[in-house]
């Protein structure tokens, strides 16, 4: 698929806000290229926009990954204890059945999962439990003190965001959140979990990039735009909450079952 300048810099903008926040990054560029252009199926810009968001949140936390690596490494190689060390176990243990059970998901039920309808109704569900769980779940555990139970379940709902609509942070938010992990540190672990698995992707689907003046824009704005969100968010979760996503994700979802009832 080849796109024009102005196109790949739209969505890259959309990718770059709603990859960070909880709303779906899958489910606006799937359902936006259908709304305006008539495209069912960006291909695999998808994948390299994400790339994009990654590079950005390499970047905002890359001192936690650089601690991470070095953790691991004292871990591995000294016998150290030390809590980046068995941080960084905790991802790769997460990040194992949530990647395998989503790749069998999105091979087998592809051409399923990625209906307007489908996603509309994602949304909206998936917006209701979000507001609900973050409403009512106490803030009791920080980043620091998340147990490898915590983690595991976190990483194994991830196999969940390869329905459209559910949002790769949407998910793991809302579980983290469930069991009283507080807001900000909920969001730190998820981007620091979705790294691993979009790499993947990355790596996997590089050979179908094409390397365009405009591909270069679309990646360049998601990964500037995804700097600025991730800033914004992790300030707005000190005091703020996830009922103002939440609202709009249901939001979203009614406005695509409309457009698919009523003006198809």
């Amino acid at each position: 698929m080849v796109f024009s300048v102005w196109q790949a810099a739209l969505l890259g903008l959309v990718q770059g806000l709603t990859e960070i926040l909880p709303v779906s990054s899958s489910a606006h560029l799937k359902i936006l290229p259908w709304l305006l252009w008539n495209i069912d199926d960006i291909g695999a810009f998808d994948v390299a926009l994400h790339a994009g968001t990654l590079l950005a949140i390499v970047i905002i936390f890359f001192h936690d990954w650089l601690n991470l690596l070095k953790g691991a490494y004292q871990s591995v190689v000294k016998k150290e204890k030390n809590f980046e060390g068995k941080m960084f176990l905790y991802l790769v243990i997460a990040t194992i059945p949530g990647g395998i059970i989503g790749f069998l998901l999105d091979h087998y039920f592809e051409d399923l999962l990625n209906k307007p309808a489908v996603i509309a109704c994602a949304m909206i569900v998936m917006g209701i439990i979000f507001y609900l769980v973050d409403k009512y779940s106490k803030s009791q555990i920080k980043y620091e003190d998340m147990s490898l139970k915590q983690t595991a379940l976190i990483g194994l709902s991830q196999a969940l965001a390869f329905i459209p609509g559910v949002s790769r942070s949407g998910i793991t938010i809302t579980t983290a959140r469930a069991m009283g992990i507080e807001r900000e540190s909920a969001a730190k672990f998820s981007f620091l979990l979705s790294a691993p698995i979009v790499l993947g992707a990355t790596i996997l689907k590089i050979k179908d990039f094409a390397f365009t003046p405009a591909f270069f824009v679309g990646v360049i704005i998601s990964f500037v735009v995804g700097l600025i969100v991730i800033k914004f968010l992790m300030n707005y979760l000190k005091k703020g909450s996830y009922k103002p996503f939440a609202i709009y994700r249901v939001i979203f979802g009614i406005i695509v079952l409309v457009k698919l009832f009523f003006f198809s």
